[in-house]
This record gives C-alpha cells, sequence and structure tokens, in this order.
C-alpha cells in the first residue's frame, strides 16, 4: 500500500517535470523561429562581408522626409546612397531578382533602400510579396527612415522581412531639425523640431514594434561634425532601449543643403563608434552603397550588367 502511496505522488511530479520540459523546448524553438538567421548577410554581419551578395531594388519612388545632406538622383554614375538608374516597375522585380541570381549566385539578401524610402509607398510592400513568394529562402531587407515603420511590422514580417535598418540621426528634436528640413506626415508638412518630435517617436515606435516582432533591427546614423557628432552615445543607448541591437554610424557626405560641413575625419568616425560601442554593437564594414547595387561588397558592381539598356522611370522627390 506504501508503495502504491508513492508512485501515485511521483506520478503528478513526473508529468509536472515533463511539462516543464515540453514549455522549455516549445519556447526555445519559437525563440529559434522569431530570431533572424543573419549569418549570410554581409550588412548585418561582418564575417559574410565579401563573401555573400546582396541585391538592393530600386523600387522606392517617393520620400516622406527632406533630409539636409540627401539629394535623390537618377544616373549611373554617382556611389552612394539615393541614387539609382531610375525606378524598377514592381512587376519586373522577380524577373531581376533572378537575373541578379545568374549574375552573382552568392547573393543572399533582396534588399530594399531607395532611392525613395521604403515605407513612403506602397511599392516595396508589393514588391516583397512577390519577391518572397517566388524566392521565399533569400533574406528580406528593407531600409528606411522609420516614419511610416510603426502598424507596417507584422505585414512585413509575413512578407518574409527579417531585417529592418532604420536611420536615426539624433535622439532630440534639436538636432533632428538640424539634420532634416521637413517631413510629411498624414498630408501635412511639418519642419523644424516639430519635425524631429514626430519623426523621433515613430522611429523608436517603429523599433520597439519590429524588434517585439522578431526583426532584427539595425540603425544607421550618418555622422555630422557640429550637429550630432556629441550624441552618438545617446543615439545608441535609446535605439538599444527601444530594441535595436547593431549600429553603424555612416560618415557624412558633404552635398545639399550641408555641403559646406567636412566630412568626418578617421578620427571623428572612430570616436563615435567609441561612444556607440558603450551601449551597442557597431557594424563597421559598411559602403556607400546605391539603390540599385548588386554583387558582393568589395568586388565588381553589376548594377550597370543587370539594368543594362533597360528603361527605367524616374521619380518624386516626395
Amino acid at each position: 500500500m506504501a508503495v502504491e502511496i508513492e508512485a501515485q505522488g511521483i506520478r503528478p511530479l513526473r508529468r509536472q517535470i515533463i511539462n516543464q520540459i515540453e514549455q522549455l523546448i516549445e519556447t526555445q524553438m519559437e525563440h529559434q523561429l522569431r530570431t533572424p538567421n543573419i549569418s549570410d548577410h554581409p550588412c548585418f554581419n561582418g564575417a559574410a562581408h565579401g563573401k555573400k551578395g546582396r541585391l538592393h531594388l530600386p523600387i522606392s519612388p517617393a520620400c516622406n522626409i527632406q533630409c539636409r545632406f540627401c539629394r535623390r538622383a537618377c544616373n549611373s554614375k554617382e556611389l552612394r546612397p539615393g541614387v539609382a538608374k531610375g525606378i524598377l516597375p514592381i512587376e519586373e522585380a522577380v524577373d531581376i531578382v533572378g537575373k541578379a541570381l545568374e549574375l552573382c549566385p552568392e547573393i543572399t539578401v533582396v534588399g530594399i533602400a531607395g532611392p525613395g524610402d521604403a515605407l513612403a509607398s506602397f511599392h516595396a510592400i508589393e514588391a516583397f510579396r512577390q519577391v518572397h513568394k517566388a524566392y521565399p529562402h533569400l533574406i528580406k531587407c528593407l531600409s528606411t527612415n522609420g516614419l511610416a515603420l510603426p502598424g507596417k511590422t507584422d505585414l512585413l514580417y509575413d512578407l518574409g522581412v527579417r531585417t529592418v535598418t532604420v536611420t536615426v540621426n539624433a535622439v532630440d528634436p534639436w538636432s533632428a531639425s538640424k539634420v532634416v528640413s521637413h517631413i510629411l506626415w498624414e498630408g501635412k508638412v511639418y519642419r523644424g523640431e516639430e519635425a524631429g518630435r514626430i519623426l523621433l517617436a515613430h522611429q523608436l515606435r517603429g523599433i520597439q514594434q519590429a524588434s517585439q516582432r522578431g526583426i532584427m533591427v539595425k540603425v544607421n546614423t550618418v555622422l555630422i561634425p557640429t550637429i550630432n557628432d556629441h550624441c552618438i552615445g545617446d543615439i545608441a543607448r535609446t535605439v538599444k532601449q527601444a530594441g535595436a541591437t547593431v549600429h553603424n554610424i555612416i560618415p557624412l557626405i558633404p552635398q545639399h543643403e550641408l555641403k559646406d560641413i567636412p566630412a568626418p575625419t578617421c578620427e571623428q568616425i572612430n570616436k563615435a563608434r567609441s561612444d556607440g560601442e558603450i551601449y551597442l554593437k557597431q557594424f563597421r564594414h559598411c559602403q556607400h552603397c546605391r539603390a540599385d547595387a548588386c554583387g558582393i561588397i568589395g568586388q565588381e558592381e553589376l548594377s550597370a550588367e543587370l539594368y543594362g539598356g533597360r528603361r527605367m522611370e524616374t521619380f518624386s522627390h516626395g
């Protein structure tokens, strides 16, 4: 009788332990499913840099903010963000991905980073929908200023997007107003510190929502001497609290309204990275890639061969 009572006491305990183990396994599996595999992403993982390729689809025709350093253009010469030969029609996106893979089988990432903002229009969303259906194994990546990111992270996740880059150049309205001349939100133009407050609130909320959804977030910061070089640590700390996991300092290209501000020196860049690294891992392999870049970073750029004589439209500056 004593043995039977003892056995009856052990059974519930055994079931409890089994349930705990099953719950732990389920939690670990869910974490693995929600955590993006960036080992083959050259823009998130330095070890993949120079080995794996990326393709930028120049899908997005419009922008919803105007940065004082940004001069978007359509040409085949300049090697910098915001530039592409033209706008790729959505219906040609899948075909271009196929041709890019023929030119560079090492491509593991399909990204949309311009020439306008990826979320300022519907073009990127629809392109990802088609590309993910045709090439589900490729990493889908999106770059945005973050103004229109809140409320879209569930949709992006469903379309296969697992990595997002948000450009955050300031975390106080005054500094933001020195970087951004105006924003366009819900049909209204905002300027000055009011624009900075709206933009920053949307950026942080979007980063938080993306992180909670299982999308890895990298934050790009354009280092602008005399404007935001003193607050890189504040930026890194703030975006980390919101959920970002990687920080990338990009040196200013002096142009447009900030053409008279010199590009940061190597010493200034290194100091900025050291300031940011206190709070957030720094990515140190970034290039000034075009919005239609194709190939392995640091090797032959294949965008001219990919697009060839293809006729492409110009875009709206928003």
